[in-house]
């Protein structure tokens, strides 16, 4: 059983897919970070606020001595967009590359033509008319 796991666990696509996703999970980290310190403040600047900070306060809280807010219901749809916008650019970049490894993948030869002569069924009746005759 072991022996089994170890061949599984190594073959090639396992393989590929865990690299992909290491490389994949460090990209995100590096788009994160694309977007929250040069998009959202660009973003931010519209709206004269931190982006991801942007919110819909439902329903108001109370502010103690330290200035904390207690009890406040908001949607933070700014933090949404920043991640609905970390999305939208790593999907944009795994397509970009997935078509350039399309583009550089050999183009699959055509079948090779069937070759020319009788067919099965015209020789399996020559071989009856055959045996027909040496009865």
């Amino acid at each position: 059983m072991l022996k089994e796991f170890k061949e599984f666990a190594m073959k090639g696509n396992l393989v590929d897919i865990a690299v992909g996703f290491v490389m994949g999970a460090a990209f995100k980290q590096v788009v994160t970070s694309f977007t929250g310190g040069i998009v959202s403040p660009l973003i931010g600047l519209i709206f004269n606020t931190d982006f991801k900070d942007l919110k819909w306060v439902v329903k108001e809280g109370v502010a103690d001595d330290a200035g904390k807010v207690a009890g406040e219901v908001a949607i933070l749809y700014g933090d949404f967009l920043t991640n609905v916008i970390d999305f939208i650019i790593v999907a944009f970049v795994m397509f970009l590359i997935v078509k350039g490894v399309n583009a550089t993948k050999k183009k699959e030869e055509p079948a090779p033509e069937e070759p020319k002569g009788p067919t099965q069924e015209e020789l399996l009746e020559q071989i009856r008319d055959l045996l027909a005759k040496q009865k």
